[in-house]
């Protein structure tokens, strides 16, 4: 884009001598000088509007955006003295005037509103930038002026004061995250978090940063560049390195993609990744979610073993109910007729998980180690927790124990009715599930007082269901 007439004279400064022959017969055209050219272009190509004055306040310098704002163009605005008259109320000339032109009596900027002129009569409230231009001697001769529109000027600070309150105090983790998922931004928030302080995570991998969960957390910033940030929430778990251990923590995140304002189609800049910690709301949760499923497999065991007509068929009815969600394997082991040893009465299969059932033959006794978990828990009339320890446990540690291999948790619980100990039922999981906890204990206590009621009426009637004469 080539610069006016006018423009390219004054992009030489107010204090250039005139060319050679200047009021002679008209010669050839001079050739254009480089930099007015580059100079012209830069004003045109600015996002702000842009005046500037020479020390008399004539106009010298006024670009595109200046146009649009106000509808003057650069042939109509260069070259004339001040605003008053058109741009400017005559009332308010004077003292706009002044307060542009103050800005040549000291350094620095000067920032000022005024009420400037449309060309088609509207007025527009604009913010101004002013600052003094020093001429080769160092003396100012001159002044620039940069302005825009109030809204879009508090639009931008509005923009830029939310983006500092983001990183500095909001309530939630705020990360912004680069095209290669590495952090680049990270906020106090956000750093406590992640365990870190606000620099160590910066270009790091989040690989670095997050124990487990990091592939989900991937997925979803990759599926944000690629195809925008979805409508919802996500909630996301990971596992975080601890000085003690880990930590599990669930975030609830929301993903926006960045994109440059600056080029002619979005060219993706990273991803702002939004996070608050959920976890004890979730686990609160899921703890109220897994009491009203046990609940319900109560209610549900004891409305089928309700229908059993043989009492051993309602043991093993609560069992199965007891098994849903719970653990992959259960067995039952009651106590001899000498009142010492266990015998199995009945038991999963030790291969595939399937139902209880009773042993074939009546059942067979079992050797259990001094010490087991079963016999511990008949001993102490209550409930008894194992699992493969965590350095990892010798590869017989389950066949040792007379459980079927692969199991690594276990839960042994008493079974008693009429302050007599019938035997001990256990619950077995393998690696797949968690280790057992006190609440498990109390769901399995639950469901063994019903199923030792249905083996002590086994008991009490000689193994026959039907009594009836």
């Amino acid at each position: 884009m080539s610069a006016s007439k006018s423009e390219t004279a004054n992009a030489l400064g107010p204090d250039e001598p005139e060319r050679e022959g200047a009021g002679a017969e008209p010669g050839p055209e001079p050739a254009v000088v480089p930099g007015s050219e580059l100079l012209a272009a830069l004003l045109d190509g600015m996002d702000a509007a842009l005046c500037a004055f020479d020390a008399d306040g004539t106009i010298t310098h006024w670009n595109r955006e200046a146009e649009r704002i106000l509808g003057w163009s650069p042939e109509e605005a260069v070259g004339r003295r001040g605003f008053a008259g058109w741009a400017v109320r005559s009332a308010d000339a004077g003292e706009v005037e002044g307060r542009l032109m103050a800005a040549m009596d000291g350094p620095g900027r000067q920032v000022h509103e005024f009420a400037l002129l449309r060309k088609d009569g509207g007025r527009v409230l604009v913010r101004t930038q002013s600052a003094r231009v020093l001429g080769a001697d160092g003396k100012p001769n001159g002044v620039y002026c940069a302005f825009s529109e109030v809204h879009a000027q508090i639009d931008l600070e509005r923009s830029i004061a939310l983006s500092e309150a983001l990183f500095e105090d909001a309530s939630w983790g705020v990360v912004l995250v680069d095209v290669d998922l590495r952090p680049t931004v990270v906020n106090g928030n956000a750093a406590r978090a992640l365990g870190a302080g606000r620099t160590s995570p910066l270009g790091r991998p989040l690989g670095e940063l997050v124990v487990q969960g990091v592939e989900e957390l991937e997925g979803a910033l990759h599926h944000v560049l690629s195809e925008g940030a979805p409508r919802g929430l996500t909630d996301v778990w990971v596992t975080l390195a601890a000085g003690d251990g880990e930590r599990r923590r669930c975030w609830r995140s929301g993903f926006l993609r960045l994109a440059s304002p600056l080029a002619e189609e979005p060219v993706p800049l990273g991803v702002g990744w939004m996070f608050d910690d959920v976890t004890e709301e979730k686990l609160a949760e899921q703890e109220a979610n897994r009491l009203r499923f046990r609940s319900s497999q109560l209610h549900r065991a004891g409305r089928a073993a309700a229908e059993c007509e043989d009492p051993m068929e309602a043991a093993t009815a609560y069992l199965d109910f007891a098994l849903a969600g719970f653990a992959d394997h259960a067995l039952i082991d009651l106590l001899g007729p000498d009142g010492r040893r266990l015998v199995r009465t009945a038991a999963t299969p030790s291969g595939a998980p399937g139902p209880v059932v009773p042993v074939a033959g009546g059942g067979i006794p079992v050797r259990y180690p001094h010490g087991h978990p079963a016999l511990q828990a008949a001993d102490r009339n209550g409930s008894v927790r194992a699992s493969v320890p965590a350095s990892g446990g010798p590869a017989t540690w389950a066949t040792d124990r007379q459980w079927p291999a692969g199991t690594v948790h276990a839960l042994c619980t008493v079974l008693r009715s009429r302050g007599r100990t019938l035997g001990v039922v256990t619950f077995l999981r393998g690696a797949s599930r968690p280790a057992f906890e006190r609440t498990d204990a109390v769901y399995a206590e639950s469901m063994a007082v019903l199923t030792a009621s249905a083996l002590d009426l086994v008991q009490s009637t000689g193994g026959e269901g039907d009594q009836r004469e």
